[in-house]
């Protein structure tokens, strides 16, 4: 296992967590090179006979070391912005793997996909389709263009990680997407490329799957009658994964299910996970700063809070959270709370956990996902380091920000000099 004890201490593959802790302080990120390897491996191995590519969702961690690390395994990139792009080539994953999605791209973001010639841009409107034909033909090129299909179907999963419904912002209606693929086809700028859905995130049901891919299906074959030919087929991602009690589908089912619906189809697969292979690849370690009781509740007070990772207090998300040194003591009920002044700023709820005093750490697993991503300065509180580990090595792969370096971008107005 990745995440392990030996003899009461919780390692990161071959690294003594304390051992980190001591070298670079806590709060800190902790991410497995062979987790991210055994689940990237895991969708490519599923989708061998496929035609597949795997382009690993930037958005759930940008960590450049992490990006870097799927595209020596040959990884592909989804991204949703131009600074994941840059983060992706500066990874070296190529131009031709990468897919742009997102439903507010910008005309200078559209202006680089389309000078790069990445693999696809997933438009979701009429609109950017139109903007996207400008801005290639101003460059004397075609841009390689997919339509983010909205199937209008429910994944079954929280209420803000929901994508595919027509209550949903993202993607085109399914009701317009075939006149707009023919009007598109006739624009001078446009090559079409393939087609697009993601309905959502942390699905752990593969039927939403199916629903979707069956009516991707049924649009492909067509747009083909029409003479609309479609080369890529992109899934999207959304796989589920263990942070509790989930049972989430194996890779091996999920390819399945893409067999069975889009098999006789013969089209180039694009998958884009992002939680599913960095999610339980990475750890939050904080330290205790103390201990107290209200007489009615316990609490545990610790060094990280909701702006290192906000999916507790946003999302009501549920992560578990274990002792790095194993005492072998009776547990206790406790809150785990950070030092944030903010009442959301909550780990866990009334948790069992064995007790931990001033000084000693907790790991807050499942954390490699939407953690150091979706983190912030609030409060004024420096970014923390991101560390990855590799059998016995470890290094920062991002270091803890200064305050000097959160200030460098700031200025007074001149008549307050």
């Amino acid at each position: 296992m990745c995440f392990h004890y030996q003899g009461g201490e919780l390692y990161a593959e071959g690294v003594d967590i304390k051992q980190i802790a001591e070298k670079v302080g806590t709060p800190f990120y902790c991410y497995s090179t062979d987790k991210l390897t055994r689940n990237f491996e895991a969708y490519r191995a599923a989708l061998a006979d496929l035609n597949g590519t795997v382009c690993y969702s930037i958005k759930a961690n940008p960590n450049l070391s992490v990006v870097a690390a799927l595209a020596r395994l040959g990884g592909g990139a989804d991204v949703v912005s131009a600074g994941e792009m840059y983060v992706a080539l500066k990874a070296g994953i190529p131009a031709d793997k990468i897919v742009f999605s997102g439903v507010g791209k910008t005309a200078q973001e559209l202006e680089e996909a389309i000078r790069l010639g990445i693999l696809q841009i997933n438009a979701e409107s009429a609109a950017e389709v139109e903007m996207i034909n400008r801005i290639a033909v101003a460059q004397g090129k075609k841009a390689n263009l997919a339509l983010r299909v909205n199937p209008d179907v429910d994944a079954l999963t929280h209420v803000k990680i929901t994508t595919g419904t027509k209550e949903n912002k993202f993607g085109v209606p399914w009701q317009e997407a075939h006149d707009l693929y023919v009007k598109a086809s006739q624009m001078p700028g446009i090559r079409i490329a393939g087609i697009a859905v993601h309905i959502g995130s942390q699905l752990l049901d593969l039927e939403p799957f199916r629903l979707a891919f069956t009516k991707i299906a049924s649009m492909v074959r067509a747009l083909e009658a029409d003479g609309i030919a479609i080369e890529n087929v992109d899934l999207g991602g959304g796989m589920g994964i263990n942070y509790n009690v989930e049972l989430p589908p194996t890779c091996e089912a999920y390819a399945e299910v893409v067999r069975e619906t889009l098999g006789d189809l013969h089209k180039h697969i694009i998958v884009e996970p992002g939680r599913s292979i960095a999610g339980n690849a990475g750890i939050l370690v904080t330290e205790v700063i103390c201990a107290k009781s209200n007489g009615e509740k316990n609490f545990i007070i610790v060094d990280a809070g909701m702006n290192d990772l906000v999916r507790p207090a946003l999302y009501d998300a549920w992560h578990t959270i274990l002792p790095v040194t194993k005492q072998g003591i009776a547990p206790i009920i406790a809150d785990i709370v950070g030092p944030i002044c903010e009442s959301g700023d909550v780990f866990a709820h009334e948790r069992i956990i064995e007790p931990v005093q001033e000084g000693g750490l907790l790991a807050i697993m499942c954390a490699g996902a939407y953690g150091a991503a979706m983190s912030s300065i609030y409060n004024f509180r420096p970014l923390v380091p991101e560390v990855m580990v590799h059998g016995d090595q470890f290094a920062v792969v991002r270091k803890r920000t200064s305050y000097e370096e959160m200030i460098s971008g700031h200025a007074l107005a001149p008549w307050l000099q």
